[in-house]
């Protein structure tokens, strides 16, 4: 029982199995890894939003930037726009951006933007991003170093490139074993371990501790250990989406800062710009909504910006899933890592943040033996039980917020009965203050609570403006942060260039930033 962990096996591929290999040979050389992927299963390959945690886990994989924006047809992302959310009205639209609130931590930003300029959109009056959205700018200047940021980013990108990319990575540079091959069985040990992955042309493979990246059929979690899927469809009721991709019209064609979601009568739309095409789906419930309709409804949507003609010769692809979580993710020595742990919906792009939480987890508290593996097990299922709840919270907070009763869908989907009982209290208490670093106490939370308040705000929740009774509360120190919040406003319209223009810049320089 005492037996060191010396080899690790990942079951499948794609983009949760490459990044769960790559960081733990990297941060782990001594280690042996082992990802096997079956060639019979097709990658997913829909999502292609990050978060800003993506810089990072790249570099901590050892990855060059421009190797992955060449080479994954990348482009930078800060944050989302949301269109016809909260109502039908013309232009309806607000920004969640990847900042913090300029003087977030230090006083009460509702009630300085209440008292300064209500009729403002709140993160244009609080943060320079949305500006920066807007104009489809790019985070940094030509001369900024890779990774680093004016603007803090995330990347839009072609998934199935990015799980190819990485798997390249992880076999020629960090010495991970990639076998093809199909498993026939799971092989236990006497204690309920798993032993060994039985292959039709490999034999068994060995290891001491399996991470199961085998998507939604959870093959080990799932399958072989028997972890409840805890459905979700009863918070969050959209278990389909139709895509398409849409090449550029030219070479030179805009691309936007931000991922475009646009609320439908059934669901909504993503609009994402990568260099060379745009990546479009509508994500809807098949109970209000057949794949014929939606289908339908997806082509009217590329119409508007390219043509009928163009919109009916693309290819369209309908996919199916369960919004949901596993009870466990970790049992004995098998983790559960991307769709085999669950899968929501692909509102805010939470689905590759919650990979790169539950893989660095596993790296940096890598257990020693098997008595140090039950003790981290228990840790692991606590914390990523509570980081599912709170993902779905968020989710479900864009939609309870809508002033949208268009439809039956839109009119169930909103009905605040069917929000988590602690949303509910939280809307409760947001009517007299606004959401704080109190109201989420969890070490590296999902979403903080500066995410809330720009759904919150741009949704047109209210709360109440407090009497200044305290510095916090004071909003005249909100005239400072506003004005320095002008000031960058000015400096980054001014000084940043296009996002095809340092795309290009990059592309050009073979990655090289501009020193003159």
């Amino acid at each position: 029982m005492t037996k060191p962990i010396t080899k690790i096996v990942v079951l499948g591929g794609g983009t949760a199995g490459w990044l769960s290999a790559g960081l733990l040979a990297a941060e782990h050389p001594h280690l042996n890894v082992t990802l096997v992927e079956s060639a019979n299963v097709p990658i997913l390959g829909v999502g292609e939003g990050t978060w800003p945690s993506m810089r990072n886990t790249l570099q901590r994989i050892g990855i060059k930037e421009i190797d992955f924006i060449t080479q994954c047809d990348a482009s930078f992302k800060q944050g989302s726009k949301f269109i016809n959310w909260r109502n039908l009205s013309e232009g309806e639209n607000y920004y969640h951006p990847f900042m913090n609130p300029q003087g977030y931590e230090h006083t009460n930003l509702h009630v300085s933007w209440q008292r300064i300029a209500p009729n403002q959109k709140f993160a244009d009056v609080v943060n320079m991003q949305s500006f920066v959205c807007q104009a489809a700018l790019a985070p940094k200047q030509l001369q900024t170093p890779e990774y680093a940021a004016v603007t803090n980013y995330g990347y839009h990108l072609d998934a199935g490139k990015f799980a190819e990319f990485l798997k390249k990575h992880c076999v020629k540079n960090l010495n991970v074993t990639h076998i093809t091959d199909d498993v026939t069985e799971v092989i236990n040990d006497d204690h309920g371990y798993i032993a060994a992955l039985k292959t039709n042309n490999n034999g068994d493979i060995t290891g001491d501790l399996f991470i199961d990246c085998s998507g939604s059929r959870a093959r080990l979690i799932g399958e072989h250990f028997n972890s409840e899927f805890i459905a979700q469809d009863h918070i969050l009721f959209n278990n389909s989406a139709v895509a398409a991709q849409i090449p550029n019209a030219h070479a030179d064609q805009p691309i936007a800062s931000a991922t475009l979601s646009t609320a439908q009568s059934n669901g909504w739309i993503w609009d994402i710009a990568l260099p060379t095409r745009r990546g479009t789906g509508y994500v809807f419930s098949s109970k209000y909504q057949s794949d014929e309709s939606a289908t339908n409804t997806l082509k009217s949507y590329i119409a508007k910006s390219t043509s009928e003609q163009q919109a009916e010769q693309l290819t369209y692809r309908v996919l199916k899933f369960s919004p949901g979580y596993r009870q466990k993710f970790w049992i004995k020595n098998c983790v559960a890592v991307g769709m085999s742990a669950g899968f929501l919906e692909p509102l805010e792009a939470s689905a590759l943040a919650m990979v790169e939480l539950s893989i660095s987890m596993i790296s940096e508290q890598l257990p020693q033996n098997r008595p140090h593996m039950s003790q981290l097990e228990t840790r692991f299922n606590d914390r990523f039980s509570t980081r599912w709840q709170r993902v779905i919270e968020f989710l479900k907070l864009h939609y309870v917020l809508s002033e949208r009763d268009d439809t039956p869908y839109w009119q169930d989907i909103s009905n605040l009965n069917t929000a988590p009982e602690r949303l509910q209290n939280l809307l409760k208490l947001w009517q007299f203050q606004p959401p704080s670093r109190f109201d989420f106490i969890e070490n590296e939370e999902v979403f903080s609570s500066s995410s809330y308040q720009y759904v919150l705000y741009g949704m047109g929740f209210n709360t109440q403006t407090v009497s200044a009774q305290n510095t916090f509360n004071d909003p005249r120190a909100g005239d400072y942060y506003y004005q320095q919040n002008r000031e960058k406003i000015a400096q980054c319209l001014n000084g940043l260039p296009s996002n095809r223009a340092l795309l290009n810049h990059l592309l050009s320089n073979n990655g090289q930033p501009n020193n003159d």
